[in-house]
């Protein structure tokens, strides 16, 4: 900023008393007071602005690496999965292979020779479900 030493404020009193005079000093001083606030309080209102700004980039751009990393670990988990699913398919059989979504597959299951399973619903029983 501007530097002002006391010599130069009292030479600038001078100047300022010589000019203006005694009767408009005071109110030509209130003036200046109340302009160089209003300068001080937009200069603090832009210097808070951008560093608002600046904390809400920093803010985003912590949010981006955060995703990308929540991303590669998914990426990576995923790649795992898929690995250690082949490697037990291999000495397990097909069978009992999981999907990717997470659900079990239906193994169709064979009656032991000699048993006959029931049927499920009434209406199909031998006997009219009575």
């Amino acid at each position: 900023m501007i530097e002002i030493s006391f010599g130069k404020l009292v030479l600038l009193a001078l100047v300022a008393l010589i000019v203006l005079g005694p009767e408009k000093l005071p109110h030509a001083a209130r003036t200046a007071g109340a302009l160089l606030r209003r300068v001080r309080l937009g200069w603090d209102s832009v210097r808070a602005e951008v560093e608002r700004e600046l904390q809400l980039e920093e803010i985003k751009r912590q949010a981006r690496e955060a995703a990308d990393r929540a991303q590669a670990a998914q990426s990576e988990l995923d790649a795992t999965l898929r690995k250690v699913r082949d490697a037990g398919a291999e000495t397990v059989g097909p069978a009992t292979i999981a999907p990717a979504s997470g659900e079990t597959m239906p193994v169709k299951e064979e009656p032991a020779l000699g048993s006959e399973t029931p049927p499920k619903d009434p209406k199909d029983s031998p006997h009219g479900g009575a």
